[in-house]
């Protein structure tokens, strides 16, 4: 399934080729969200245009609404969408998480349980999750066998197993307890696969263990030594970005050891410099909202460390600023002429033209950084590569 093609001798950064049901994907990879079966304001060709090979459907979102029977009917989530290429599915328990205690980021900046706006967790028990739905305050249920059934049904390539997605600032022994339960719910849904799951469907574990450096190790061990087909990395990873690159060093270093030849993948990051950090550390996979998100809201990601790759075009500098994002992007915005000025006027408008055409400029240059990184670790320039990048070189042309 996973073939590990170049190593950087340097780090633990490394460039392989993922064979899934719906075809090839190369790592290091990005991974869009189609959080409810469509990448916000594209369509698949769009997407694959860009270069991406793999996308993350989300179970929990698709298991309220239109819910999964309804998707295994029109052929499962890449006909229902029209995307044929391979699909991850995520297995639920992050929204979980956001319902019960709100995201990681309403966590470090201390606000209150937002969760899904109507919905709410009532009990995290044994057997699974019941919850309220936040579309129509029905009681509902999802347990490991539940997701992995919905995920069996959406027909996806990748299936992540149920976790519990462990609160940032919690005590260390709910962490163990709830990374003890993680594992438990592993075996549960790895044993439901085995005996239903739909052929040429792939299975990842995920590691629990909060910030806990013993936990993390032990979490890795146990996932590394089940029949899991691959391994995701989970859970709050720290209040900032150090801490955050250590759990994921602690982590990696640990699958190194025990699962040298399975894919990684990190859940929920995808900062510019996050990437890179995570690529240096072993990292195959990324799935991130924040490419499209700052799309829809006038932010566009440009070769800007100080600024954190970020440029809000909403704002009143850009009014008068007649040339693109980036003159020399290939992207449909730049490419075509669309200046700042316009997008600004647009965005302020709120167009949804020039929400998706910050959306396309977004995915472009996430999906020529992480090529650029490939590139680097075959042909041995991997920290001279990363290094431009964290100085501000731009993908595809400054760095090479």
């Amino acid at each position: 399934m996973f073939r590990v093609i170049s190593r950087d001798d340097r780090s633990l950064a490394r460039a392989g080729e993922l064979d899934l049901a719906h075809g090839r994907v190369r790592s290091p990879a990005f991974v869009p969200l189609a959080t409810k079966a469509a990448v916000k304001g594209l369509e698949p060709r769009e997407v694959e245009a860009l270069g991406y090979e793999l996308i993350l459907a989300n179970t929990f979102h698709l298991f309220l609404a239109p819910g999964s029977e309804l998707v295994e009917e029109a052929g499962g989530v890449n006909r229902f969408m029209r995307w044929e290429r391979p699909v991850i599915t995520d297995s639920g328990g992050f929204q979980v998480f956001s319902m019960g205690h709100g995201t990681v980021a309403d966590e470090i900046k201390g606000r209150g349980r937002p969760g899904e706006r109507t919905g709410s967790v009532l009990a995290i028990e044994e057997e699974g999750v019941r919850f309220r739905s936040y579309i129509d305050g029905r009681e509902r249920f999802m347990g490991p066998e539940t997701s992995m059934a919905v995920q069996a049904a959406l027909g996806s390539d990748i299936a992540l197993v149920f976790d519990e997605c462990t609160p940032l600032h919690v005590t260390r022994e709910y962490t163990a307890r709830s990374t003890e339960r993680t594992h438990r719910w592993l075996e549960r849904c790895l044993r439901w696969h085995d005996g239903h799951g739909p052929a040429g469907q792939v299975v990842y574990g995920i590691v629990q263990g909060g910030v806990e450096h013993d936990l993390r190790r032990e979490s890795a061990h146990t996932v590394a030594a089940s029949a899991c087909d691959g391994i995701a990395i989970g859970g709050s990873l720290g209040q900032d970005k150090a801490q955050m690159h250590e759990v994921v060093s602690w982590t990696t270093a640990e699958l190194d050891r025990h699962a040298p030849e399975r894919p990684r993948h990190l859940l929920g990051i995808g900062d510019v410099d996050d990437l890179i950090a995570g690529v240096e550390r072993g990292i195959d996979t990324f799935d991130c909202a924040m490419p499209t998100r700052l799309g829809r809201h006038g932010v566009a990601i440009v070769s800007d460390p100080s600024a954190r790759w970020r440029v809000d075009l909403a704002k009143a500098a850009h009014r008068h600023a007649h040339e693109p994002i980036d003159p020399d992007c290939p992207c449909p915005a730049c490419s075509e002429g669309f200046t700042r000025a316009y997008l600004h006027y647009a965005i302020r408008a709120h167009e949804l033209t020039a929400m998706r055409l910050v959306t396309l400029h977004n995915l472009s240059y996430i999906a020529r950084l992480m090529r650029d990184l490939r590139q680097a670790i075959t042909e041995d320039r991997f920290p001279e590569v990363a290094a431009a990048f964290r100085a501000g070189a731009t993908p595809g042309r400054s760095a090479g």
